[in-house]
């Protein structure tokens, strides 16, 4: 007979409190301190818990809600269906029609025009959309005198007959964010004519459900180097800023928010960036409630697209693998639709074969991953629902702080939100130069034998610094990558030999770590075993002609054995000492100044060798 006696799976265990987890951590600690070994503070300007328990969850009012209900957090739609975005560029509207048709057949069904040619036509229109059924596709355009170019589509709707419901068409028209952070301006040449102008193309399209006119481009913020919060926080506040000015033009609140979609930046953060999209939808939905529409308005359209703050030129391939796990954070996340960025964009127009790629990562998450078949997957996690809630609170309070100095527009041109940003960027600038954030291949692991091809221009790895008050995007590798260029370019290989003695294991590990220092700037390194005594080391070193030393032992050794390296060296080459030594004070007494450790700045630190090596 059957047992139909059902067993509690873990009634055997009783529970723990968190006291009695905290009586043992604390133990373990031994006198360390709790909050600076185990509590992160994060950049975003909260900390986090090294874990969280169902208590944790006490108090998150938005836990009640399910997808599709006020105020979203779970999501705005009772699927997690996303389209899979990619962008052609428009210069020749054939040419471009062909390429659209050739994605459109290999998965892609939210489809990017980006309008490079200037002044184009209703007939250059009709070629760049020959062949493709518009109610079966996402549209969105983008580029240039995109209030002109709306006026030609919604021309075309009317002239083919599309169903009012058929039409998904998104135009990236943002005077607020993209203009005045490209150009410090609204448009040109009156700034307040194109407000007028969105009012009238929103009253034009009122009738079609599922035309957006204003795009809110967030993801300026992250590739200038804001930090999540501030995306988020400056995001909502040009969101709110475009209610206000458009209301005050006779156009009613709940049509400007349907009219409206966000464009954010995912970063390689994982579990926050998938935070910050609930976080999101939580709180466009509060500001949206507050002018009095119906509550499908306040739902936010959130297109994601994967950062290019984050690629490196140099070891490119692993951009694939952050694309890839910064796609899953915007699927989990719940967005409407999502572009990966191809993997080769930072240093070269994507080819087909980086295209092709950017497209299968969501393929394979739809397909394989089946990403898309369960909402909110984060919903109920400890971890997750606090962070939504933390970054949501952090946003809120600088959504406040904007607000508060008359909006978006005025913070803007106050130069508020550029000395936020800049502020942020130059946290995590330092933050690269001392390694405290990793980005491989870049500040460290890099690849030992790799030389940057001809065709890597100069440009690509160079900081463009912005005149006025404009945001500039750039990548966080750049400096890395300008400096080993540099060295790839100056016509010369410089050494950096690993003398290893003393303690095995300590030689060892200090050799690995020297070896990715040094390698970071294009230096060649020379690992080595071991050495059995100073005296091999030291012959083998100079008979390697290597420009910089590298002494690897341990702490014990080194008061011997730097000093004998020293004077077997004879001024030879630039001596180094692997780490942070107790006798550090005796060693510079005697002239060993150089000291490379995990606290070093590796980017300073790798400049100044660079620079006493005449390179």
């Amino acid at each position: 007979m059957a047992n139909t006696n059902r067993e509690k799976l873990f009634a055997e265990f009783p529970p723990v409190s968190t006291e009695a987890w905290e009586e043992v951590i604390t133990a373990d600690l031994k006198g360390a301190d709790y909050e600076r070994k185990l509590v992160w503070r994060t950049g975003e300007g909260f900390n986090v818990r090294p874990y969280y328990r169902a208590e944790n969850l006490d108090g998150i009012r938005f836990l009640g809600s399910q997808a599709g209900e006020f105020p979203y957090v779970r999501g705005t739609r009772t699927d997690n269906r996303w389209r899979i975005h990619q962008t052609v560029e428009v210069d020749d509207p054939a040419k471009a029609n062909a390429e659209a048709l050739d994605i459109l057949n290999k998965g892609v069904d939210s489809l990017g025009f980006c309008i490079r040619k200037e002044n184009l036509t209703a007939e250059e229109l009709d070629v760049l959309l020959h062949g493709i059924h518009i109610p079966a596709i996402d549209l969105v355009f983008s580029g240039k005198h995109m209030g002109a170019f709306a006026e030609l589509v919604l021309a075309k709707l009317e002239k083919e007959h599309v169903g009012k419901e058929d039409a998904h068409i998104a135009f990236c028209i943002d005077p607020l964010v993209k203009n005045l952070a490209t150009k410090g301006d609204f448009c040109s040449p009156d700034g307040e004519k194109c407000f007028a102008r969105i009012a009238a193309l929103m009253e034009k399209s009122r009738e079609y459900k599922h035309v957006r006119i204003v795009t809110v481009s967030a993801q300026m913020f992250g590739n200038a180097g804001s930090t999540i919060v501030e995306e988020l926080a400056f995001a909502l506040s040009a969101g709110n800023d475009y209610l206000a000015r458009l209301t005050d033009r006779g156009v009613d609140a709940e049509t400007i928010a349907r009219k409206m979609r966000f464009s954010f930046s995912v970063t390689s953060n994982y579990f926050l960036e998938i935070a910050k999209f609930r976080a999101a939808r939580m709180l466009w939905a509060n500001v949206v409630k507050a002018y009095g529409p119906q509550n499908c308005a306040c739902k936010m359209q959130i297109h994601a697209e994967t950062s290019q703050w984050n690629q490196t030129v140099y070891d490119p391939y692993v951009n694939m693998l952050r694309g890839t796990t910064e796609a899953m954070s915007a699927a989990i996340g719940g967005v409407y639709s999502l572009e990966v960025t191809p993997f080769d964009r930072a240093f070269e127009t994507p080819n087909e074969f980086s295209k092709r790629i950017a497209r299968n990562a969501e393929l394979l998450l739809k397909h394989e991953a089946h990403f898309d078949q369960v909402v909110d997957p984060a919903g109920g996690s400890y971890y997750v629902e606090n962070l939504t809630q933390s970054i949501a609170a952090e946003a809120w309070k600088l959504f406040l702080e904007v607000e508060e100095k008359g909006g978006y527009a005025e913070a803007y041109k106050a130069g508020f939100i550029k000395e936020r940003i800049d502020a942020s960027a130059a946290a995590k600038d330092k933050n690269i130069a001392t390694r405290r954030q990793v980005l491989l291949g870049a500040n460290q692991y890099p690849n030992f034998t790799e030389t940057a091809p001809a065709e890597i221009a100069a440009e690509a790895v160079t900081r463009a610094q912005g005149e006025g008050n404009v945001l500039t995007p750039y990548r966080g590798a750049m400096a890395f990558e300008e400096m080993r260029l540099h060295v790839d370019r100056s016509g010369k290989e410089p050494k950096a030999f690993m003398l290893t003695c003393g303690n095995l294991a300590m030689a060892r590990a200090r050799a690995q770590f020297s070896c990715n220092f040094f390698a970071c700037a294009g230096i060649r390194v020379q690992d080595n075993t071991y050495f059995k005594s100073i005296e091999e080391g030291a012959k083998a070193a100079l008979e390697s002609k290597a420009e910089i030393v590298v002494v690897c032992a341990s702490d014990d050794d080194y008061a011997e054995a730097a000093p004998k390296v020293k004077e077997l060296l004879g001024g030879k080459a630039i001596l180094v000492v692997a780490g942070a030594p107790a006798c550090t004070p005796e060693l510079e007494a005697q002239g060993i100044t150089n000291f490379i450790n995990v606290k070093s700045n590796v980017l300073e630190t790798l400049k100044s060798y660079l620079k006493e090596l005449g390179i």
